[in-house]
């Protein structure tokens, strides 16, 4: 996994830049960013990639898990 040393966990991705769909709300848009987060869960702490997709209506970011989007277009 290739980070991108922007800080905060950000990665590269193919996908970043291109038009995508988040399937959990159906939500159109461009991810902005790709980030490694720990979360908590009841066995201990994991790793998830998270996207944060803008909005084609150019409201604020939404937050996602990575997995959750599609692209639109090719990358």
């Amino acid at each position: 996994m290739k980070t991108t040393g922007l800080g905060f966990g950000h990665e590269e991705h193919p996908l970043l830049g291109h038009r995508v769909r988040d399937i959990a709300s159906g939500t159109e848009g461009e991810p902005m960013a790709v980030v490694r987060e720990e979360v908590a869960t009841h066995t201990g702490p994991r790793w998830t990639r998270r996207a944060s997709i803008r909005p084609e209506a150019g409201s604020r970011g939404l937050p996602t898990a990575l997995g959750n989007i599609e692209p639109l277009e090719a990358p």
